[in-house]
């Protein structure tokens, strides 16, 4: 992937110059490392997603209706949420004044924590009431760290970026959440076939959680590695480039960017997590699809995306963040009905290309997002200002999705109310990024 990004060329440049040759290797360490991080933290929470979808209801929230079991679970999904802007205060806090490294590392080592903890937690059947507690518990902790992981990922890559590159190196990370839902597929479906689904409801499903560890040293080994940002080293010691509480100016100084910002990234928010989350539950018990079938078509969605995330980031430092998200915006929202509608037909190659069509208009909606939302603040507010917005579409477009989409589909069943309801916020991103300004030819250190 370094090779890639390396030989990206910006506009109207023929001939790298010296000092882009000095800094290619350092860019290129410093973007895949924070894709590595990002990488597993989102495994970690995809495993948790998929976990809630299959079996963590009745393990922990038992009752004598499954549907309820099931939204019980999908609320430990939701209740990070509440979590999500404590992090993005606090690393955000320590990304803005103490550094972007320093936020990375220990965000990724708090979701590692509380990643393997829910992989040892006792069930409901051992422990009662404390099981349920523990697990929210431990789910808040892991809403806190991936409050801060986003923001810091993606401007810790920009920031290393060659003049030209920034939404190429940006988009590495998002990179991230696709491949870390493909490993936890490639974890999950062989222990769904090796335990059948009786035995991964009863044990099997604390395995992926516990593989954790071993890509937890990995990562924080590799982070503790890549070097501070060039543009944060550059700013002044004092409280005016960095300001004691990051979130307070920002309210006050841009809270229609951080409005708009968090529109520009709901609608593709919503997508994802209806796709890789609500769907693993809904097509096996609603319309009979096998779970492997629906994580498999999920997984095929997701490698088409990873395929196409970096050609749409070059592509928006060619044109701009804007027609590219736009066109990704108006794609998704045209493509959902039929998107979420093919699981009517149960038939898996037609939802597969369905799935894949939805998840390469999301890239085009996500890849260039993560340059375009940190070029929106100065760089003392930039990791709060990024965050803040992203996590807040994430939380609103996404994590309440899975909630919202199963009352949708108690009252009307059908996937199509799936497709409506995307649809619906995805023009929401299109206006938000129709309202706000182009910024490719930002000047990146102020």
């Amino acid at each position: 992937m370094s090779e890639i990004i390396s030989d990206a060329k910006p506009v109207g440049s023929t001939a790298t110059s010296t000092a882009d040759a000095a800094q290619k290797p350092t860019a290129s360490r410093v973007a895949v490392a924070s894709l590595v991080g990002t990488v597993i933290e989102y495994y970690d929470f995809a495993v948790y997603s998929t976990a809630a979808a299959l079996v963590l209801g009745p393990a922990f929230f038992p009752s004598g209706n499954a549907t309820a079991s099931t939204l019980a679970a999908f609320l430990t999904v939701a209740v990070a949420s509440v979590a999500r802007p404590v992090g993005v205060v606090v690393f955000g806090t320590i990304g803005d004044r103490v550094g972007r490294k320093r936020a990375l590392f220990l965000s990724l080592l708090l979701m590692g924590v509380s990643t393997v903890g829910i992989g040892l937690l006792p069930t409901y059947e051992t422990a009662g009431i404390l099981a349920p507690v523990l697990l929210v518990a431990l789910r808040l902790l892991q809403g806190a760290s991936m409050g801060g992981e986003w923001g810091g990922a993606v401007l810790l890559a920009a920031e290393h970026a060659p003049p030209g590159r920034r939404a190429v190196y940006a988009s590495i990370p998002q990179a991230g959440p696709p491949i870390g839902f493909l490993l936890s597929s490639a974890v999950i479906l062989p222990t769904l076939a090796f335990a059948g689904k009786d035995g991964f409801a009863e044990w099997a499903w604390r395995i992926p959680f516990l593989l954790s560890t071993a890509l937890i040293v990995v990562g924080l080994w590799v982070r503790s590695r890549i070097a501070e940002s060039p543009i944060f080293d550059e700013q002044p010691a004092d409280d005016t480039a960095a300001p004691r509480f990051p979130l307070a100016i920002l309210v006050k100084e841009y809270p229609g960017r951080l409005l708009l910002g968090m529109g520009a990234a709901i609608g593709g928010s919503s997508v994802y997590y209806l796709a890789t989350v609500y769907a693993l539950s809904y097509g096996p018990t609603s319309l009979g699809i096998p779970q492997s079938t629906i994580l498999t078509v999920s997984s095929i969605g997701a490698a088409a995306e990873v395929i196409f995330i970096v050609p749409v980031a070059i592509l928006a430092d060619r044109i701009g963040r804007r027609p590219v998200i736009v066109a990704g915006a108006a794609g998704c929202a045209l493509w959902a009905v039929p998107m979420f509608g093919s699981l009517q037909t149960r038939d898996t190659v037609l939802i597969a290309g369905a799935f894949a069509i939805g998840f390469v208009l999301f890239a085009m909606m996500f890849a260039p997002i993560a340059a375009f939302l940190p070029e929106l603040f100065p760089a003392r507010l930039r990791y709060t200002g990024a965050s803040t917005s992203f996590i807040l579409a994430l939380t609103l477009g996404g994590s309440f999705a899975p909630i919202v989409a199963t009352w949708l589909t108690s009252h009307w069943q059908s996937p199509l109310a799936l497709g409506f309801y995307s649809g619906a916020l995805c023009l929401v991103s299109l206006g938000c990024v129709l309202a706000l300004p182009e910024t490719r030819d930002k000047d990146f250190s102020v």
